[in-house]
């Protein structure tokens, strides 16, 4: 079979005539594909929202090498994943590029290895990654950072086709592998991972999702429709002949070592076919939830009961499956209180002719999939998403979207006539009222088709305006400045826990200025194979000050933490606890 899928109602299953207009005068009118053409000899990218910074301004010169081959193996066309993070805490966010490498699919003709960037601070960056000893090691797929022994120092685990690689910070600018030692290996096809707290004992877990069941013995190969362009040739097999297999979850023992309770916490007694996950709390008590994009099968949503156990929901909560019940090939996923409710919804991204998926949570356990009426899904009709998140982009106060796009199968131009390989970037803009898709306005970085797969957030050069990092498979990554959101006031937030996990993930923040009131809760993961800044960045628009700030933080501490007199136009750090900011 091939990578391919019907078209599918448009009409969102379960929502009511008047709920329908309801969510359309919420989220805006119909949103249509860019036209972005005119804007591909752009003179002066500035006077857009975002500009693409060239490898010869960065100095990022690293390359994806995907070991694309005849066989068409599947990992070849589903990888790489990125990262910001600011690995020697100098307060500024460097880069880590994940790259394939020798397996048994793959044999490359020069070792490659994945790229550590250190941020020089005037929009340049420098390779370090021989010197901070993170080159990988294996078929590279994504990155997770987190400190998950408190230390101060960021770490990072390393997602591979094999095995996967937990990198210990030693504080000084290099990295341990202490994959054994803590026993998250991991073997198998790992996709995204996640840090965490999922039992509220202060320390982060670590949930690592686990595609098909796949090695070189069992490879399928597929061939391409009877077309004369193509005939004879092999493409990339739809997932749906692959056995899916259980993701893993691994406890923080506070030793240095994990426990792995993926049968005692439920985790195993779900397999699938995972990419996306995104740790999040979506009935508001305080236990961390997790959801799961799954690729030709049901979506998962594992409930948090009390930390004692995950109850797998997808079905009944109305996020499994696309319209008409039918599966869909999720990949990218995120979380976030779009509309302000005090309740978090989520995104899932999908292939082209599926839609994608917008769930506004029903404050029951349960969503209903707006994307049809918001707009959305007329927008990404054509489209096959990958790394996305929902960001404040211009930092009005009010959460947009971008979506990072292309299509895994580098035959499908000569199946499809509408339906490109390199496609481009999605913008959407929340003005308040809705998502309104902007791409078309917001530079000639989203008029270049890309074969785009992770995409990470992050402020690289420290002015409020939040940058983007896209990873492509087998090309150059794709570094976006943003440009406008430092013409609106901002503060700045990085969170450093004590009793409650260090990193501060799944902490709610509230703030007001003036007549604008928000709430932003910090999430874990999101996105696709990749991981981002964990710095809050919070949007006041034209407003000249912030009345207060109020922070709720994750259990065990719980403690709810109230400031004024604060700072704009700057980045500050809260410590839990501690009235006075740094």
């Amino acid at each position: 079979m091939s990578r391919r899928s019907g078209l599918v109602a448009t009409r969102p299953a379960g929502i009511s005539s008047s709920r329908r207009r309801e969510f359309l005068k919420l989220l805006g009118g119909t949103l249509l594909l860019p036209s972005v053409s005119r804007f591909a000899l752009a003179a002066d990218p500035v006077s857009y929202p975002f500009s693409q910074i060239p490898a010869s301004a960065s100095g990022i010169t690293w390359v994806h090498t995907a070991g694309l081959s005849p066989e068409k193996y599947l990992p070849e066309s589903t990888g790489p994943g990125c990262a910001f993070f600011d690995y020697d805490n100098d307060g500024w966010m460097d880069i880590y590029l994940v790259n394939s490498g020798k397996s048994d699919i793959f044999t490359p003709a020069q070792p490659l290895r994945n790229a550590l960037y250190r941020n020089n601070r005037d929009g340049t960056f420098t390779d370090v990654t021989e010197k901070a000893g993170v080159t990988g090691g294996g078929y590279g797929m994504g990155a997770a950072v987190g400190d998950y022994n408190g230390d101060g120092f960021p770490d990072l685990y390393v997602t591979q086709y094999g095995r996967s690689i937990l990198y210990r910070n030693n504080g000084d600018g290099t990295f341990t592998d202490v994959t054994e030692q803590a026993g998250v290996a991991a073997p198998g096809w790992a996709s995204s991972a996640v840090w965490f707290d999922y039992d509220n004992d202060g320390r982060l877990d670590l949930f690592v999702a686990r595609f098909v069941d796949f090695d070189k013995s069992k490879h399928h190969n597929c061939s391409a429709p009877n077309i004369p362009a193509i005939k004879g040739l092999n493409e990339y097999c739809y997932p749906r002949i692959y056995t899916p297999m259980a993701s893993w979850l691994f406890h923080n023992n506070g030793d240095g070592t994990f426990t792995d309770v993926s049968q005692k916490m439920g985790i195993a007694d779900n397999p699938g076919k995972s990419w996306g996950v995104v740790a999040t709390d979506i009935n508001n008590d305080g236990w961390m939830d997790l959801f799961v994009a799954n690729d030709t099968v049901a979506n998962f949503l594992f409930m948090n009961r009390g930390g004692k156990r995950f109850e797998e929901v997808g079905f009944t909560s109305g996020v499994a499956f696309g319209e008409g019940g039918k599966a869909r090939s999720g990949m990218g996923v995120d979380s976030a209180d779009l509309n302000q409710d005090g309740w978090m919804d989520l995104f899932v991204s999908n292939l082209n002719y599926e839609f994608f998926g917008l769930y506004q949570n029903r404050h029951d356990e349960t969503f209903d999939d707006i994307a049809a009426p918001s707009g959305i899904a007329n927008a990404t009709k054509l489209m096959s998403g990958w790394g996305l998140k929902f960001f404040d982009y211009d930092n009005d106060g009010d959460l947009d979207l971008i979506i990072a796009n292309g299509h895994p199968d580098d035959l499908i131009e000569k199946i499809y006539d509408n339906v490109k390989y390199r496609e481009s970037l999605l913008l959407f803009h929340n003005a308040g009222n809705g998502l309104k898709n902007v791409s078309a306005e917001s530079g000639p970085a989203f008029s270049n088709p890309m074969s785009a797969r992770g995409l990470a957030l992050g402020d690289f050069n420290n002015d409020g305006a939040v940058d983007v990092l896209i990873s492509c498979n087998n090309e150059a990554p794709v570094l976006l400045r943003n440009n406008v959101g430092s013409q609106n006031h901002w503060l700045g937030l990085k969170l450093v826990g004590k009793k409650a996990n260090i990193d501060a993930v799944g902490a709610r923040v509230s703030y007001q200025a003036g007549d604008l009131k928000r709430s932003r809760m910090k999430v874990g993961g999101g996105s696709y194979l990749s991981s981002h800044d964990p710095r809050l960045v919070l949007g006041i628009g034209k407003r000249a000050k912030i009345d207060w700030l109020e922070i709720t933080w994750p259990q065990p501490s719980g403690l709810k933490q109230r400031l004024t007199n604060l700072p704009i136009d700057r980045y500050i750090t809260i410590h839990e606890g501690q009235d006075k900011w740094e």
